[in-house]
């Protein structure tokens, strides 16, 4: 199905399927992936050690993961 077909399709959903596809979506762009959670448990380390990134750095991080997280999805891997 083409992203047209799909979007000539949504106004034919009910609020119970909309709310279901934007949680869905929502889901799938922050997919908790194995790389996620070692990046956040290592964050929580860095922070009770008294290390810290600055907010550029924590940015770029964080959208290096969710890129990768992206593409795992897309992959099927998670």
């Amino acid at each position: 199905m083409s992203i047209k077909e799909i979007l000539e399709e949504l106004p034919k959903l009910t609020p119970e399927e909309r709310q279901e596809l934007r949680d869905w979506l929502a889901a799938a762009e922050f997919a908790e992936t194995d790389e996620l959670i070692a990046a956040v448990d290592e964050g929580i380390r860095s922070a009770q050690s008294g290390s810290s990134l600055s907010i550029e750095e924590a940015k770029e991080l964080t959208h290096k993961c969710a890129l990768r997280s992206a593409s795992a999805l897309k992959q099927g891997k998670i």
